[in-house]
């Protein structure tokens, strides 16, 4: 048991050790005290910077969104292209409204993929899961067709779903 001079209590083992403000100053003061004649090393906040002849090349880690982007925008390109060739063939094999509702169906389907790739790209630790909002698109997309007299249903819903031909022609094709 020691008797703290300041407060003139005792404090065992098993006691926590109370600072008053006076034991605060003479802890400084003997730290100081002890650290007097010592040569002290001061860390430096900012680094030197280094030479540009010696500074390597570093890769800047990245999380896989720049590779994520690159699938999207090959992924819209080749739904682009799979429905510009679909839509004249549509045109010559069928007649103008069929290749009208297919080219309204694949500008859909482009829509439907853009917004889930917005979707997936969200996803995150604040944010679990897939959102909602794309799957409007074909609900929007049937409506229209039902209450548009020129246009036809099953055309534009085999043209929304053209993005499929493409995501498998993602798949093979790799460059």
């Amino acid at each position: 048991m020691q008797a703290t001079p300041a407060s003139g209590t005792t404090t065992g083992p098993d006691s926590p050790e109370v600072f008053l403000p006076q034991e605060a100053s003479d802890l400084r003061a003997s730290l100081l005290r002890g650290l007097a004649g010592r040569e002290l090393a001061v860390p430096t906040l900012v680094p030197p910077a280094p030479s540009p002849e010696s500074t390597p090349e570093v890769d800047i880690p990245d999380n896989g969104m720049d590779e994520y982007v690159r699938l999207q925008r090959r992924l819209l390109l080749s739904t682009l292209l799979v429905s510009a060739l679909a839509v004249p063939a549509a045109a010559f094999l069928f007649d103008w409204t069929t290749a009208l509702s297919l080219s309204l169906g694949a500008v859909s389907g482009m829509l439907y993929l853009r917004l889930l790739a917005r979707s997936v790209g969200r996803i995150g630790p604040e944010s679990k899961g897939v959102g909602k909002g794309q799957l409007l698109v074909p609900v929007v997309l049937v409506l229209g067709c039902s209450r548009i007299p020129q246009l036809e249903i099953l055309p534009a819903l085999i043209g929304f779903l053209l993005y499929k031909p493409a995501l498998l022609l993602q798949a093979f094709v790799r460059p």
